[in-house]
């Protein structure tokens, strides 16, 4: 094993490290591999690194073909969130590491643009926010979610956005400009209003009705907002009571659009999950693994919560369109 004092010599070549650079510190030294990352006051430490490309193209995504993710890992630190299972790719767990060591993707801006400046980009539907929030807490200094939704302006390139972080009102007149000249749907996360779930589940996330007033002033501004309300947590969100307030409060916020989605689990999300059913809720760790013994929880399951929130849909919102998750995410 490399000893650690020798990786700080890594990062004085006059550049960032890439996510390659940082995957083979961590592996090498854990998180002692690196000792610039900066603690700031949510006790999270965060870590420039330099990214060489910023459209990500993926498979298996219903609705698009690229992703951008200007930051890696997330304070959120929603427990159910599938996206802790790519922090093994950089050599950290899905657990803690995930919401306490943040990666920065300090030229993601100036890279994005370079892209799509190419002319074999056919400007197609790209997925905002698909692996972390581009708007949880650090964009407020780092202002690189701001930096790409100017870039897709420029370039007059669709985009849909998932994102739980109500500092996306901050941007409104960035987005007003993008809708003006390609699509533009903005999709806020609120799985449930229960605030007992929020707390549980949600640890590092604003409020729901927070997020909800961000949602009423997106659509009052004319933009095309919707709410997803995923995920759907058995046991923790899934009582019809907390359904029929979810989908009221959704209906006063003036959604444009609500999709739904039962949780699903694999790897290191459902690894950390399950560790934390095992320390918090052992008495729902039985029901878990017979509910989980796959990643998704059993259709005839899954349709008796489709039940309830169709019932609720007709009460509350018969006139706003359903929309399937656009992600396959949290």
């Amino acid at each position: 094993m490399v000893a650690v004092a020798t990786f700080p010599l890594l990062f004085d070549l006059g550049r960032s490290p890439t996510t390659r650079d940082v995957a083979r510190l961590v592996k090498d030294g854990g998180l002692d591999a690196l000792p610039d990352a900066k603690r700031r006051g949510d006790a999270a430490s965060y870590r420039e690194i330099r990214c060489r490309s910023a459209l990500n193209r993926v498979k298996g995504m219903p609705f698009f073909k690229w992703t951008l993710n200007p930051y890696r890992g997330c304070t959120h630190g929603c427990h159910y969130c599938f996206a802790r299972q790519y922090q093994a790719q950089l050599e950290l767990n899905a657990g803690d590491h995930f919401a306490s060591m943040i990666f920065v993707k300090t030229n993601f801006v100036e890279v994005l643009r370079r892209e799509l400046d190419k002319p074999a980009w056919q400007k197609e539907t790209i997925g905002f926010g698909t692996a972390t929030d581009p708007y949880q807490p650090i964009e407020g200094t780092y202002k690189l979610s701001r930096g790409v939704l100017e870039a897709l302006r420029d370039a007059a390139t669709p985009v849909g956005i998932v994102t739980k972080g109500p500092m996306i009102v901050r941007d409104i007149d960035v987005l007003q400009d993008l809708s003006q000249r390609t699509s533009c749907r903005i999709h806020i996360s609120v799985p449930t209003v229960d605030e007992e779930a929020w707390e549980q589940l949600e640890p590092g996330v604003a409020h729901p009705v927070q997020r909800l007033r961000a949602v009423r002033q997106l659509v009052d501004a004319g933009l095309d907002c919707g709410v997803l309300m995923a995920p759907i947590v058995p046991g923790f969100s899934t009582q019809p009571s907390k359904i029929e307030r979810t989908i009221r409060a959704i209906a006063d916020s003036g959604a444009r659009s609500v999709g739904a989605m039962v949780m699903h689990l694999q790897g290191g999300t459902r690894d950390h999950f399950m560790g934390l059913l095992a320390r918090e809720y052992p008495h729902l760790v039985d029901r878990y693994e017979t509910l989980y013994a796959g990643k998704y929880a059993p259709k005839e399951y899954t349709k008796q919560v489709d039940a309830v929130i169709g019932m609720m849909r007709a009460r509350y919102l018969p006139t706003v369109r359903k929309r399937a998750s656009p992600v396959d995410r949290q």
